[in-house]
């Protein structure tokens, strides 16, 4: 490496955060000029993070942040579960979450990572992932997020599962407090647990209940049942999918001897869900 010092070496590591070996390449290509050194690194490490981009990602991150009447909930993914812990990686997902939470972004609509940093308020964000990919040497994705804004009748609780792989979000309606915190995040808690598809059988989207009763209607009549019975069948085994698949009707993970919708009833009169968000890592 003649004519290229370890100092000089360092000095662009310090720049730049990236490895030694490909600091002495560039600073070797660029005769010693560390500007040019840097614009080369930018450019192999762009073309890198583009290879990257393609890689599967399995691991990452769920943060959720509250400021005022807001909650923001968002998910990012990486390769591996050693990048997850890294505390660079977990400072960014925070950094965006604290953006999203303080943003003007649509309320209750989920929006996917590249929804999200396409809007010109998020751009510094797009370019921090490929910096991110780059430096930590893995793909990693804006996957979703979503905000919520509490009307004054509202009360959202949240809850993290598995060290920030399933995160939840819950809003009740006709509840606020303290108390009312406390019930959103026992219904987040168990929302984390038991994967409903929507608050009420009519939340479920037409085009899932309609695949869900073709597949019923199919396995009846490969039972044998007279054909003329199939339909009264599956519309009894219908009752029993919105039964495990809407919130309010699930027995409570809590208290499985009652449906979440009786124990919101017990714990405060006319309280419900009035909507809820589930992230989890690898979905």
């Amino acid at each position: 490496m003649s004519g290229i010092t370890a100092q000089a070496v360092k000095s662009l590591r310090d720049r730049t955060g990236a490895g030694m070996m490909d600091c002495k390449k560039a600073l070797l290509e660029a005769g010693g000029d560390e500007e040019q050194a840097i614009d080369l690194l930018r450019q192999w490490g762009a073309a890198k993070a583009a290879k990257r981009a393609e890689r599967e990602t399995s691991e990452g991150l769920v943060e959720i942040v509250s400021r005022g009447d807001a909650t923001a909930m968002v998910s990012v993914s990486s390769e591996t579960d050693f990048v997850a812990r890294n505390k660079e990686f977990q400072d960014f997902v925070n950094r965006i979450a604290e953006a999203v939470v303080s943003s003007d972004l649509p309320d209750g609509e989920v929006l996917t990572g590249e929804e999200l940093l396409k809007r010109p308020e998020f751009e510094s964000f797009a370019a921090e992932v490929t910096d991110l990919r780059s430096k930590i040497g893995e793909n990693i994705q804006v996957h979703r997020t979503v905000r919520y804004a509490t009307g004054d009748e509202g009360a959202v609780g949240s809850y993290l599962h598995f060290g920030g792989r399933i995160g939840v979000i819950v809003e009740l309606l006709r509840g606020s407090g303290d108390a009312a915190e406390g019930l959103a995040r026992d219904v987040a808690m168990h929302v984390a647990a038991a994967r409903p598809v929507g608050v009420r059988p009519e939340d479920i989207p037409a085009d899932v209940q309609e695949r869900e009763r073709a597949v019923l209607t199919e396995q009846t009549r490969a039972e044998g049942k007279p054909e003329q019975i199939v339909d009264k069948i599956v519309e009894g085994r219908m009752r029993k999918y919105f039964e495990q698949q809407s919130l309010l009707l699930q027995a409570f993970v809590k208290d499985p001897d009652h449906t979440v919708a009786d124990y919101l009833a017990a714990q405060a009169g006319d309280v419900t869900v009035r909507r809820f968000a589930r992230f989890e890592i690898g979905e």
